[in-house]
């Protein structure tokens, strides 16, 4: 099968990664039908373009983890059909997140691994058709957008690109009350999706000519397009940034609220997500606000402390908010969302 994927569709280096087994499952937990060399796949994929999403995974429990390495390797392959296009037209990018969506949905069928584990997957879980709808849709909308004028219009983009993922992600934790957790789930897709297109302003520009921040955002600040296609930093590329990381901020709130809401086992990976990616609004604050000479990473050491401190507070609290709020402010470190012990002006972004 892996032969057969790479013949229909080289899209990412990733696929060259010998897989990894798939983690035994020991909890008895129903599982979907997906055979061993699929998941092995799926889990590669994620180490290899996830880092960051793949420390947190290993935290969650056997049941979920499985599907989730099969749900992110879904995403990537939607993903690198107009991120990594090669020499296919816009209406060949097209048809292919058309056949993609297809048999995701389970209308045709497929020889992909990856898409085979995600329909069935889908099926298994309940998982909204509606949502992978909204999802390929926004894989469909990068082909020819490459800006936003408001941020209502970015929202609704990301819906489909981050809050559907998460919404897809909840369905395979089967929360008690999925009613109340999927507002918050919804909210902190949209937190890890806008922290990504605030870090990788330089690398949108360069690989993709796409800029997600709102142009509204920039014209509030007097930037333009071809000031951040030159990579010119100033007060105002600071000003847009400061304004972009406070209404992220305000999506973690609400988001990382919702994390109690979920199975007590898997709360903890959500979290530690939530703190990973957070962090970079911290290492964004230390270099100045400039996004634009280089793209902040977070380092293997940080990652792993992060790790650490995020597991040590859970040991003594298993508030979520609570742990969130101590390792964002800080406690004298220096925070995500501060600036030594001071607060960082929250700008108005609505």
């Amino acid at each position: 099968m892996y032969e057969l994927l790479c013949r229909l569709r080289p899209y990412v280096s990733a696929y060259a990664v010998p897989p990894e087994p798939a983690d035994k499952t020991t909890d008895g937990s129903r599982r979907a039908m997906v055979e061993d060399t699929q998941i092995a796949r799926s889990k590669a994929i994620q180490q290899q373009t996830g880092k960051t999403f793949h420390v947190a995974t290993r935290l969650l429990p056997q049941r979920i983890r499985e599907a989730t390495y099969v749900l992110y390797a879904f995403f990537r392959v939607a993903d690198e059909v107009v991120d990594d296009p090669g020499d296919r037209s816009p209406a060949e990018q097209r048809a292919e997140l058309e056949a993609i969506r297809a048999a995701a949905l389970g209308e045709q069928e497929t020889d992909d691994p990856v898409l085979a584990a995600f329909a069935e997957l889908r099926e298994t879980y309940d998982i909204d058709p509606a949502d992978v709808d909204t999802f390929i849709d926004a894989m469909a909308s990068d082909v020819d957008t490459d800006r936003y004028e408001t941020y209502a219009e970015l929202e609704a983009y990301m819906d489909g690109s981050a809050s559907a993922v998460g919404r897809m992600m909840t369905a395979v934790m089967e929360p008690d009350n999925p009613e109340q957790a999927l507002p918050h789930a919804t909210a902190l897709g949209e937190a890890f999706q806008l922290t990504n297109f605030i870090r990788d302003v330089r690398e949108d520009i360069v690989e993709r000519d796409r800029i997600y921040l709102p142009q509204s955002t920039l014209d509030r600040h007097g930037v333009t397009n071809n000031q951040l296609r030159a990579f010119e930093m100033d007060a105002s590329v600071v000003a847009v940034i400061q304004d972009e990381l406070a209404r992220a901020e305000e999506l973690y709130t609400e988001g990382v609220a919702g994390i109690k809401y979920l199975p007590e086992d898997c709360q903890l990976a959500v979290l530690l997500a939530a703190v990973l990616y957070a962090d970079h609004h911290r290492l964004i604050r230390n270099r100045e606000y400039d996004v634009l000479s280089a793209t902040p990473q977070l380092t293997t050491a940080r990652k792993l402390a992060l790790l650490a401190r995020t597991r040590w507070q859970w040991v003594w609290n298993k508030d979520p908010e609570t742990v969130f709020r101590n390792i964002s402010e800080g406690k004298g470190r220096g925070g995500m969302f501060t600036r030594g012990a001071e607060l960082v002006d929250r700008l108005p972004v609505r």
